[in-house]
């Protein structure tokens, strides 16, 4: 019974952390994936298809949203990051299937010598940029929900 009640006090001090410190961590979280995509593209020299940068596009933003609403503790601001985190993540995870081949697309050619289906990174047999994006995107949904405002 003490494990029950203790199990239960944890889950209410963790959901209260994330509540109250949600903000900072997607902002850190955001503002360290950012930092990665231009390391890998900049410095590694992988170029950035056109489905990649419209990842970055839904990510980006989301540093300085971020940053406003922790400094004045605005949990409303947790919405925006919703909505751009969901269409992110539906960019991702089309790209993902291209790259599985579960979906077929023509060369992208919106940027030379840069294809959407093309892998440049396949761990396990199933892990790519894309669906480390993917991830991405879903952990700061399911971290802005903690965030959101609760309607009475």
């Amino acid at each position: 019974m003490f494990f029950i009640v203790h199990g239960r006090s944890f889950l209410l001090s963790s959901t209260s952390i994330l509540a109250e410190r949600g903000l900072w961590i997607g902002f850190f979280v955001a503002l360290l994936a950012s930092a990665l995509t231009l390391f890998y593209s900049d410095v590694l020299g992988i170029a950035a298809c056109s489905l990649c940068w419209w990842q970055r596009i839904f990510l980006y933003p989301q540093i300085f949203i971020f940053a406003i609403a922790a400094w004045k503790k605005d949990s409303a601001a947790a919405l925006y990051s919703i909505a751009l985190s969901t269409v992110g993540a539906a960019v991702a995870l089309y790209q993902h299937f291209l790259q599985m081949g579960v979906v077929s697309a023509q060369p992208c050619s919106a940027i030379p010598e840069t294809d959407c289906a093309a892998r440049f990174l396949f761990e396990f047999g199933y892990i790519t940029f894309p669906l480390m994006s993917f991830s991405l995107f879903v952990f700061l949904i399911v971290l802005m929900l903690f965030v959101r405002p609760r309607s009475a």
